[in-house]
Formats: C-alpha cells, sequence, structure tokens
C-alpha cells in the first residue's frame, strides 16, 4: 500500500511540475501519450524514491514554479495597470 501512495503521490507531483512549468498547448492525443509516458516514468522514480528524495525534490521544484508564475502574473497585471 505504501509503494502505492509514494508512486500516486510522485506522479501528481510530476504532473504538476510539468503542468507548471513546461506543458504546451497540444492535441489531446499528444497530451495522452505524454501523461502515459510520464506516468511509466514515474515508474522508475518510485523506485528511487524509497532510497532517495524524489517526493521532496518534487515539492521544491513545485514550489519554486508557483511561486515563479504568481511573480510573473503580478509583472503582467502591474504592466497592464501602468499603460
Amino acid at each position: 500500500m505504501g509503494m502505492w501512495l509514494l508512486y500516486f503521490t510522485i506522479v501528481a507531483l510530476s504532473i504538476l511540475v510539468y503542468k507548471l512549468g513546461f506543458a504546451q498547448k497540444l492535441p489531446l492525443g499528444k497530451s495522452i501519450m505524454i501523461y502515459i509516458f510520464l506516468a511509466a516514468g514515474c515508474t522508475i522514480l518510485t523506485v528511487l524514491g524509497i532510497f532517495l528524495p524524489i517526493t521532496e525534490g518534487l515539492v521544491v521544484a513545485a514550489l519554486i514554479l508557483i511561486i515563479y508564475k504568481i511573480r510573473l502574473h503580478q509583472s503582467k497585471k502591474q504592466q497592464v495597470e501602468a499603460k
């Protein structure tokens, strides 16, 4: 049960990091393929996550990307107000 929880946590965090940092508008079929390969790659990360801080690294990456997106949104909002 613990391995499944670790796997789903890593998959969820990987999807979040992908969406915040790297995702582009793609057709539905290509998006599905990306998520399938992402989930398959997370299998390896889950095995490594037993011994290495994979989940913690993904949490840090997600937090950094969230902060970046918030600051970018505020910056764009200030530019619009300045005009």
